[in-house]
């Protein structure tokens, strides 16, 4: 495995100023696969802040990442609130109850304290690692779900579709009490010095049509954003699945970054927003990144640069979404291979070659 000449930090500096750097921006986004990498059990990360953090940083120095981020499953905030979750001991952490039943109990709810509830406090202690351990090294992120997708948590993904048609009240109700805990959480971690980043999974167009999406969600989102903004951070946000018919909502908020899941286009994201917002994405993370040959993996990243290399507001290479706890370390270290060999500024003609010898490479196996 390679190793790189820069810091994240120096790079990142390096590409803003229009210089040359080491190599392109790579993200393998390995999620609660770095308790693999650290040695411990996933468990630990529901409990111990120090242990989070310091497998955070043992991805970093195992790999090179140019991105640390304080996330461990999607179900932290719902939890908060009063959801039960089951959380294997080695395992991410799933739902198991929403917090609520009924359309009387949605008034019920209060927002949760990111110093108090749950295992809010947990990930708060941890940023404060983080940011100690990475000093000089990198700007690190705080992960927090939208306020739509944990309004899915709170009362159950089935019967929330349902509510989406039947009782668009109900969802304001339980959308702006989820965007209180948002904003409460971000701003903890904002005090802290990291920049949040935001997932909503549950807004995807494989979920919502872009109409529940612009009257549910969207204005949740955007106020976030802009509470965001109001601090002096500008957040990415990532949504799975297919998400082609509402790049251009998200993109108009003015966030920092669009990550794109594997099903969608970056070519097709880069014609429609890439002068507003910088495009991640977008190496398959399940059938190339955990299932594939490192072929596979140096393929599906030297595609995603081609496509992407040249998005006027910028391009990191990323997987499209987190990779499953049992991806191949051979598989990331890879993709990051890959991406020092191709450098910084990208040279196209480089890449074209790359990939065609990989594409033979392939070709000839299966022969």
């Amino acid at each position: 495995m390679a190793k790189d000449s820069m810091t994240p930090a120096e790079r990142g500096a390096a590409i803003a100023n229009g210089e040359q750097a080491d190599r392109l921006p790579c993200n393998p986004n390995i999620a609660n696969g770095t308790a693999r990498v650290y040695g411990c059990k996933i468990s630990e990360f529901n409990s111990d802040p120090q242990t989070i953090a310091k497998a955070q940083m043992a991805t970093y120095e195992r790999f090179g990442s140019d991105s640390l981020r304080i996330f461990t499953d999607l179900f932290t905030w719902a939890e908060a609130m009063g959801a039960k979750v089951v959380a294997p001991e080695d395992n991410t952490v799933d739902l198991e109850t929403p917090a609520v039943r009924t359309i009387e109990d949605i008034d019920r709810l209060e927002p949760a304290d990111p110093y108090k509830d749950g295992r809010l406090p947990v990930h708060i202690e941890s940023m404060k690692y983080l940011k100690e351990y990475s000093e000089g090294i990198m700007g690190c992120s705080a992960g927090v779900v939208g306020p739509f997708t944990n309004a899915f948590f709170l009362y159950g993904v089935d019967d929330i579709l349902k509510l989406c048609h039947k009782n668009k009240e109900a969802v304001h109700k339980l959308c702006q009490v989820s965007l209180e805990t948002c904003k409460a959480y971000a701003a903890a971690a904002m005090d802290i010095g990291l920049g949040p980043t935001i997932s909503e999974p549950m807004s995807s167009c494989t979920v919502v049509s872009p109409k529940v999406f612009r009257e549910l969600s969207l204005p949740y989102l955007k106020q976030l954003v802009d509470f965001i903004h109001e601090r002096g951070f500008n957040p990415v946000i990532h949504i799975c699945g297919q998400t082609d018919r509402i790049w251009k909502d998200v993109a108009d908020l003015g966030v920092a970054g669009w990550s794109i899941d594997n099903v969608a286009s970056i070519e097709e994201c880069k014609a429609t927003v890439g002068d507003q917002c910088k495009i991640m994405g977008n190496v398959d993370p399940g059938s190339v990144m955990y299932a594939g040959t490192p072929l596979d993996v140096r393929i599906g990243t030297l595609t995603s640069i081609k496509e992407g290399y040249d998005n006027p507001k910028g391009y990191v290479c990323m997987s499209g979404c987190s990779l499953p706890v049992e991806t191949p370390f051979e598989n990331i270290d890879t993709m990051m291979d890959t991406v020092r060999e191709v450098g910084y500024p990208v040279d196209p003609e480089k890449v074209d070659w790359m990939l065609d010898a990989a594409l033979k490479e392939r070709d000839g196996e299966a022969d």
